[in-house]
């Protein structure tokens, strides 16, 4: 483990609630993990405490075993070892590209200045920008610089401010992969902060996901999407069909049949199913399933998804290529082909 965070908190008035209230995470060495959730969720808030920008009220940080901050005190931004890199680039518009990346660099002698800052270059893709100035680069340029500087120094951990929400949805998902590449060739470790769900789950080893202060789930990226503990995780991390079910065991009797649970359940529960977890057909293919209308049709390229009414309720099908085609208003037969996830009821 690199990174103890241990029931953090900060309040920034007196009488309101805690904008960080008791978080808990570990980061273990090499790990690219993403605290994810709204605005207003406290995940910049946590990020800015690591860096040592803000001093917790509550609560101990340790870094490879040094404590950071506690009851005791704080150690300074500049002393733990630790890259930020900001949601606005914060670049030295006066300086440029490599004297911002050697900007950390000023204790180091001139040689191994220069050849570190030459090599960072070439690992963000920069090689033969060394002398523009912010402003001559596009945003993506920008981003990279941003990124060189924070990991010029070689530090322990790296955080990162939702930093591609400046840029456009392709050099977005560009930048992504980049990312993860020039972490994995430096050997550094890091934590994102992003209220962007795909960029969350494409780029994480782990997804922490916030939710007014605390910490709701955190695991792999199929864990926290296939198998949401909460009703916030399920309806965050994307279109999900909710439904109350009577459960016995691992079996429960709902709107669309009796559904397989993925865990043990008693009683009434609240029970979750991605869309592409159903299967639809038509009356004359289906084996079994329940029978409904297609009362709307979302097409999306690279697949469809069908709102499909079974009175009274209406659940969505995902359908990926090769496209079976329904129209609104086609009868259908739809069924489960994956357990119904059980959620944890409000508080527990």
């Amino acid at each position: 483990m690199l990174l103890d965070v241990h029931c953090l908190t900060k309040t920034f008035s007196d009488g309101a609630l805690p904008v960080v209230n008791g978080l808990s995470f570990e980061v273990e060495e090499g790990e690219l993990l993403a605290i994810l959730g709204p605005s207003g969720c406290g995940k910049t808030t946590a990020l800015r405490m690591i860096a040592g920008f803000l001093a917790p009220d509550r609560g101990r940080i340790t870094l490879d075993g040094r404590v950071l901050a506690d009851e005791r005190g704080s150690v300074p931004p500049e002393k733990r070892g630790i890259g930020f890199a900001f949601q606005d680039h914060a670049l030295f518009p006066h300086l440029t590209v490599e004297q911002n990346v050697a900007f950390g660099l000023r204790t180091w002698k001139k040689a191994e200045r220069a050849e570190r800052v030459r090599q960072i270059l070439a690992r963000v893709g920069l090689t033969g920008l060394e002398k523009r100035l912010p402003h001559a680069l596009s945003g993506g340029q920008q981003q990279r610089v941003a990124l060189a500087r924070a990991l010029a120094p070689r530090p322990r951990l790296l955080l990162l401010d939702e930093p591609f929400s400046s840029l456009d949805a392709l050099l977005r998902q560009e930048m992504r992969g980049a990312l993860r590449e020039i972490l994995r060739v430096e050997g550094t470790t890091a934590i994102l902060v992003t209220h962007d769900q795909e960029e969350a789950l494409q780029t994480a080893d782990r997804v922490a996901v916030m939710q007014a202060g605390r910490l709701d789930q955190i695991g792999t990226p199929e864990e926290i999407y296939a198998t949401p503990r909460t009703l916030f995780v399920a309806q965050f991390l994307g279109q999900t069909n909710l439904t109350l079910a009577d459960a016995h065991g691992t079996t429960a009797s709902t709107p669309l049949g009796t559904l397989d649970l993925h865990r043990e359940a008693e009683g009434t529960v609240l029970v979750a199913l991605r869309p592409e977890h159903v299967a639809i057909s038509r009356l004359a293919d289906a084996a079994s399933g329940q029978e409904g209308t297609v009362v709307e049709r979302a097409y999306k390229g690279h697949d469809v998804t069908y709102r499909v009414q079974l009175d009274p309720h209406g659940i969505d099908c995902l359908v990926h290529s090769p496209l079976p085609d329904f129209a609104v208003g086609d009868r259908v037969q739809v069924r489960a082909i994956q357990p119904a996830v059980v959620l944890d009821k409000a508080g527990a």
